[in-house]
């Protein structure tokens, strides 16, 4: 009897277990196979990279990507980060490591790093910040084809103008200047003009450093040198219109301006004689007016930069 029992338990073991193997399916799906693209070099003045990758799947279909940062010198931003093409933007010198992930319809992942290297030019990879050069080499000129008032009279301020004075039809253009001798022979990537706006004008209508319906006006390279002590009106400097600036109007009262792209005319500065820049209204209609601080403001922060990259 016992051995009898004991084969009987035997085979309903050996069938119990046939059947949980009979039941068990063999998982054949294998996760996405990810290439996120070869390594680069960037070279400033370039300071971004197109991250460009793909993943292929033998039993499913790709449902999505997603580019991150791994390792890097500063954290940056990923435009397009959900997508197999995407672009990294503010890339400083320094080595980043991207990594590119794949998921496919059934819930795998598969990932694939690559490099972006940033490189400058030369030795010189640090930003230069540049404070203009002080009166007199910063002024202020008022005046009309038909009216030379003075010039330099209100030194703390750097207005683009139209007005009336007694009557009197005046423009306000500016002149101002920084030292670029530091940056002779040097490859410039980019050069970034900030203005900020006079908090309590002299000019204008005395309220509001901005007025007006029709304010914008252009940031212009000098083009030949110019005495700073006999700048009126009917010896002002000509004018070099490569590269200049046009801000557009605004009906704001305030307005500081940051990091406007003057790169093309401190190039032709450098190559071509520094006398620096001028502002002007770009259509000199009265009760318009664009005022801003100038280097002999009182409050230091307000003066007016130039911040160079390489």
């Amino acid at each position: 009897m016992k051995t009898s029992n004991l084969l009987k338990t035997a085979g309903l073991s050996l069938a119990i277990a046939l059947i949980l193997v009979s039941c068990q399916k063999t998982n054949t799906q294998k996760p996405p196979v990810v290439t996120a693209g070869p390594s680069q070099t960037i070279t400033l003045p370039a300071d971004s990279a197109v991250l460009s990758g793909y993943a292929t799947d033998s039993s499913s279909a790709i449902v999505s990507y997603l580019w991150s940062e791994i390792t890097g010198p500063s954290a940056i931003l990923i435009q397009d980060e959900g997508s197999k093409t995407a672009v990294a933007l503010g890339l400083v010198p320094g080595t980043y490591v991207f990594q590119l992930m794949a998921t496919d319809a059934a819930g795998l992942t598969g990932v694939d790093t690559m490099t972006v290297t940033m490189t400058g030019p030369g030795k010189n990879t640090n930003p230069v910040l540049l404070a203009p050069v002080h009166s007199p080499y910063d002024i202020e000129y008022i005046g009309s084809s038909t009216w030379n008032p003075y010039e330099g009279q209100y030194p703390q301020e750097l207005g683009a103008e139209a007005w009336t004075i007694n009557s009197n039809y005046v423009a306000v253009r500016s002149a101002f200047r920084f030292d670029l001798s530091q940056l002779s022979n040097t490859a410039i990537g980019k050069a970034q003009l900030s203005l900020y706006s006079n908090p309590t004008p002299f000019t204008g209508n005395l309220s509001t450093p901005n007025y007006g319906s029709s304010n914008q006006f252009y940031i212009s390279r000098i083009a030949t040198s110019w005495d700073p002590t006999q700048q009126y009106w009917s010896t002002q400097a000509s004018i070099d219109s490569a590269g200049q600036v046009l801000i557009p109007q605004t009906n704001q009262s305030s307005q500081d301006l940051l990091n406007i792209d003057v790169t093309q005319m401190v190039k032709n500065m450098i190559a071509n004689g520094n006398n620096g820049f001028e502002m002007r209204l770009q259509n000199e209609v009265i009760y318009n007016s664009r005022i801003f601080c100038s280097s002999s403001y009182s409050d230091s922060t307000k003066v007016p930069t130039l911040y160079i990259t390489y």
